[in-house]
């Protein structure tokens, strides 16, 4: 079922959205979405990132493909509602989008068993924007600061469920123009094998993000961009602020 939470008559609700795209409450009243705030579907206790996860922007960036997942972490601070804006800090003069498919996991998961299915822990996918500020990137040792400025986490508003995460694609469009485009099945670590091998990292909590990682494509932002990334079907819209 796909899911998501909206702030409306006062006060924050989960709701689910039906195949006629009506949004419903869990005491099944219907949320005319004109008169409600789209939030992010879950609140993540952590995103969990992947890097260089497939080989075309492993190459646009000059870098060589690792031989296990790259893993890194965005703050939780820095998530985003669809819809909001994305703020350029001072700090950077090079902010760029990536587009990309996240994973939300639907119940605790820690060092996962060979014979154990991983998309039995997964609630679904939404769409998100690793927005980093790619001059502090190259610039520091590791991505911390890079990813984690306010803002720089917009996801939602939808999780909808898979089946099949192999056929699924993303997509981002900026002002209109198609600027990114790749599929889970060019991804170097599938999807599957990333929920395993990050459970022996760290446990997996209900709600807890994984950003499987951004195709070629990756380019600047500027105050005045729209920025939209699409995933199963769900499309995260936000703007961008200078």
């Amino acid at each position: 079922m796909t899911f998501g939470r909206v702030f409306w008559l006062g006060r924050e609700r989960d709701v689910t959205r039906d195949e006629e795209g009506r949004v419903w409450t869990v005491d099944r009243r219907e949320v005319p979405l004109s008169e409600a705030k789209l939030m992010t579907p879950v609140v993540p206790s952590k995103i969990v990132c992947v890097g260089r996860n497939y080989r075309e922007h492993a190459k646009e960036l000059g870098n060589p493909m690792p031989a296990e997942p790259l893993l890194f972490l965005k703050a939780p601070s820095s998530v985003l509602a669809p819809n909001g804006a994305i703020e350029l800090p001072p700090e950077s003069g090079q902010v760029e989008y990536e587009g990309e498919i996240a994973l939300v996991m639907a119940r605790p998961c820690r060092r996962l068993g060979p014979h154990e299915d991983p998309l039995a822990y997964l609630a679904g996918v939404t769409p998100l924007n690793d927005v980093t500020a790619r001059d502090l990137q190259k610039r520091d040792v590791q991505f911390t600061r890079a990813k984690s400025f306010d803002t720089f986490c917009p996801f939602g508003p939808w999780v909808v469920p898979v089946e099949n995460p192999e056929e699924l694609s993303v997509r981002t469009i900026l002002n209109g123009a198609v600027v990114q485009e790749g599929w889970a099945r060019d991804m170097a670590f599938s999807i599957p094998f990333l929920i395993r091998a990050i459970s022996h990292v760290m446990t997996l909590l209900p709600g807890d993000l994984i950003a499987t990682g951004t195709p070629s494509g990756v380019g600047r932002l500027a105050a005045g961009d729209r920025i939209c990334v699409e995933t199963a079907g769900v499309r995260l819209e936000n703007v961008v602020e200078g």
